[in-house]
């Protein structure tokens, strides 16, 4: 296991980030680096962060390499479509020119970007964008009153 060299400014620092850290995911990561300053062995900080051994190893070894700036720091994968480029134009066509179904947005989209992408894929992009599919009701053609409200 790797040893923790903490000076008296790195413990308050943890103590303090434990709890007022932002992301539950930071706080848990301090948690585990001040119980780890304060003395106590590696199974009993898994077991009181309910973390597994194997993640307290990388909270150490990121912390060793770049001190508690770098167990701060989140790294979560988050794709961006490739559509983004192209928001602009395709809320002002989606604005100026609405689709009437989802396949017409498809082809719109394949259009003004050559990106294709699926209807399902399309609808949500469009709904990001704030442009919803209006549902259109029927209208009685020349009803009679009487019979209404019959």
């Amino acid at each position: 296991m790797l040893r923790l060299a903490c000076s008296e400014a790195d413990k308050q620092a943890l103590h303090y980030e434990r709890y007022h850290h932002p992301p539950p995911r930071v706080q848990q990561r301090m948690e585990a680096l001040w119980l780890k300053s304060q003395g106590l062995p590696p199974h009993q900080i898994a077991q009181l962060c309910a973390i597994a051994a194997n993640t307290l190893r990388a909270y150490l070894k990121l912390s060793h390499t770049g001190g508690v700036e770098a167990l701060q720091h989140l790294n979560f994968h988050c794709p961006q479509s490739l559509l983004n480029a192209h928001r602009d134009t395709i809320e002002a066509q989606g604005r100026a020119h609405p689709p009437q179904t989802i396949h017409e947005a498809v082809a719109m989209l394949a259009a003004l970007t050559g990106i294709h992408r699926s209807p399902t894929q399309v609808r949500l992009f469009l709904k990001h964008l704030g442009l919803q599919r209006r549902k259109a009701g029927l209208l009685p053609a020349k009803g009679a009153p009487e019979v209404q409200e019959e």
